[in-house]
């Protein structure tokens, strides 16, 4: 089946606004008869949910969450971009544009991330009218702050929890659409399968998680806003039940997977501390604004520090190495993620990392707060000579800004960043691969769509920091609700769909076999024995940086995994009752899978670009080499009964407005 993007004629800037103009509209009359299916309750699922239901049309929504305010957006910490040009420092729809195809290594889709950046001022609006508490400058306006990748200041953000405040947000528009009887909400429900009837995604197979009951729902169209699939790394930043299983039901059923090799390592996030992890936490990329990144220059140094014999505070300032500013002396702390990941990794192979384990560097607030504590001295009219004073002033600002980031460290490591360096390390945390869409956000599977994380569109190769919270908002307030009246304009006639129909029953069947054999198989290793080991194959051989060689390890590594998974899963209990290890099961047999296919993309892939790293592909100072003449194309893989008989499809992409250059943060 040839990919068809379905992107609209005519210059970039009009393709939007053109094509909302011309596509079927459905009347309000008609959206009451039709039913539409969304998975997932985080910022692109409720966005979408509560705007689809304020539009007519009858929605279910379901998270397998105990509420849909549990969903994975709610750690999101930073902030959230839009070309609002507030601080008059040369920011615009364009700019905005091409910070994202160039931080995405010129691997995006052209026409998708301008409709992003089109609509990015629009969020801003909406969530205000929300209510949600962005902060404020001195007179009032909202401010902003700066992400790496960028030179202008566009970032909104709400302390560290601008995640948690703008779901709570799309909550609260969901929560009236609940309360009008427009949305039917399943908490602590699972999406099982994807029904296809005639061509058409008609419904889900769901299992409730509470008492094990599988169900039928049918819809005239389904939208998966399920999120991300960074814990096929098994230790990532994401939450523990993060999974990939709604979007990799979809991709057997016949939605071409885009890009899986695409994931992005944050650079600041708290380091690995001993086998015992189940997860990562994150150090918010805003830190980056303030926060110096350095390791010492010298070796003894290094050695004392992990001894125990030196505090990282009595290390002289020449005898600091900054590096990210020493080698990217135009954007300095502020370069992308994948680059400030690679640098980091660069320094502790070389044997300059700071903790016992050799994988971590300093993230310092001393000078800022020096800075900042001298300014309000100045504002105050106190003495600036006084640095007990100065320190104390300057750790109030940095306390107003950072607060609650800087108490989730204390509480994790046992040490007051205020006083003494953070450490931090690269890890696996937002990925850009995805469900392959076409320009309305519908998968190859007609009637099925998929949007935010859950969607490979709008960030190539490496996302900007704050642009996950705009894609997902842009897909589920401002995009999807136009462009799925496209299609559901050919199904006011339908009626009902009957949950009856054999392809329901078949489907459910094959859930039922499905877990019946997870009970049944009656192993000798847990689920998480699997999920861990596979995490190890995929960081060691897929993670910040991958090799020919590595890969094709991975591969039959993966495959052997796989095979040994379902004859030795040992998984207690019964299907028919609250059964948490059953449920990871399932999520963790699909990261079985999609972890085969991900490697056979990053093998396919023999270049580097933006998170996909090939050490094949460098240039002399360790930079990543692009092949513009093999590889602009996304990578579209169709199922065929196993990863390695994935078919490859490639979209070709076309760049009429940017000039597809080498990336330079320097």
């Amino acid at each position: 089946m040839a990919l068809e993007s379905k992107i609209p004629k005519g210059p970039l800037s009009d393709k939007w606004t053109n094509h909302k103009s011309n596509i079927n509209l459905v009347s309000p009359a008609n959206k009451r008869a039709i039913d539409v299916i969304v998975v997932g309750s985080g910022l692109a699922g409720a966005s979408a949910s509560a705007t689809l239901a304020e539009l007519g049309y009858n929605v279910k929504t379901f998270c397998f969450q105990d509420s849909p305010r549990r969903a994975h957006s709610i750690a999101a910490q930073g902030g959230i971009n839009a070309a609002k040009n507030y601080q008059g420092d040369g920011d615009s729809t364009y700019r905005l544009f091409y910070d994202t195809i160039k931080g995405g290594d010129y691997r995006s889709r052209e026409s998708n991330v301008h409709r992003l950046a089109e609509v990015s001022t629009n969020i801003i609006d909406q969530c205000v009218a929300q209510g949600v508490p962005f902060a404020r400058d001195y007179g009032g306006l909202l401010d902003n702050r700066s992400f790496g990748g960028v030179l202008v200041s566009r970032t909104f953000y709400a302390k560290g929890q601008t995640g948690q405040q703008l779901l709570l947000g799309a909550y609260s528009a969901m929560n009236r659409q609940i309360g009008r009887g427009k949305i039917k909400m399943y908490n602590r429900h699972e999406m099982m399968d994807l029904v296809v009837v005639d061509g058409k995604a008609r419904g889900i197979i769901t299992r409730n998680l509470v008492d094990g009951k599988i169900e039928r729902h049918g819809a005239h169209a389904v939208v998966i806003a399920s999120g991300g699939y960074g814990n096929v790394f098994f230790l990532s930043t994401n939450a523990m039940g993060s999974n990939v299983s709604a979007g990799w039901k979809i991709h057997k059923k016949g939605a071409h997977f885009a890009n899986p090799c695409y994931t992005q390592i944050h650079p600041t996030c708290i380091p690995v501390s001993g086998e015992h992890q189940s997860k990562l936490t994150l150090m918010s990329e805003s830190l980056r604004n303030d926060g110096r990144i350095w390791v010492p220059k010298n070796i003894e140094d290094v050695k004392a520090i992990r001894e125990g014999k030196l505090k990282p505070t009595e290390i002289a300032e020449e005898n600091r190495d900054y590096y990210l500013e020493r080698r990217y002396p135009a954007f300095g702390n502020l370069v992308p993620r994948d680059v400030a990941s690679r640098a980091a990794k660069e320094r502790c192979d070389a044997g300059f990392g700071v903790n016992k384990t050799g994988e971590a560097v300093y993230l310092d607030f001393a000078a800022a707060i020096i800075r900042y504590g001298s300014e309000q001295a100045h504002v105050k009219g106190l003495d600036e000579n006084d640095t007990a004073l100065v320190k104390k002033l300057g750790q109030e600002v940095v306390r107003a800004k950072y607060g609650n980031l800087f108490q989730m460290y204390e509480k994790i490591v046992d040490q007051n960043p205020y006083e003494t360096p953070m450490m931090i390390y690269p890890a696996v945390h937002y990925t850009m691969g995805g469900v392959w869409v076409d320009y309305n956000l519908m998968t190859s599977i007609p009637g099925c769509y998929a949007i935010g994380e859950a969607n490979f569109s709008d960030h190539g190769a490496n996302r900007l920091g704050a642009s996950a919270l705009m894609q997902g908002l842009a897909d589920g307030y401002f995009v999807l609700p136009y462009t799925i009246g496209d299609y559901l304009a050919d199904d006011i006639r339908t009626g009902k769909i009957d949950t009856n129909h054999p392809e329901f029953e078949k489907a459910e069947a094959a859930v039922k076999a499905k877990l019946d054999r997870f009970i049944n198989t009656k192993g000798r290793n847990t689920v998480d024995y699997y999920h861990r080991k596979l995490g190890k194959i995929m960081w060691d051989k897929c993670g910040m940086s991958r090799n020919a060689e590595g890969l094709k390890e991975a591969i039959s590594e993966i495959k052997a995994l796989r095979e040994d998974f379902y004859e030795n899963v040992n998984v207690p209990g019964t299907t028919s009752e609250f059964n948490e290890q059953l449920a990871k099961a399932g999520r963790v047999a699909d990261f079985l899978e999609l972890g085969e296919l991900f490697a056979k993309d990053a093998l396919e892939r023999s270049e580097s670009c933006g998170g996909h790293f090939r050490e094949e592909s460098q240039t002399p100072e360790g930079e990543a080499l692009r092949n513009d003449k093999d590889f602009t194309f996304v990578s579209a893989w169709e199922y065929k009964g196993e990863p390695s008989k994935a078919k490859l499809h490639k979209e070709e992409l076309n760049y009429e407005e940017i000039e597809v250059k080498t990336r330079s943060y320097k």
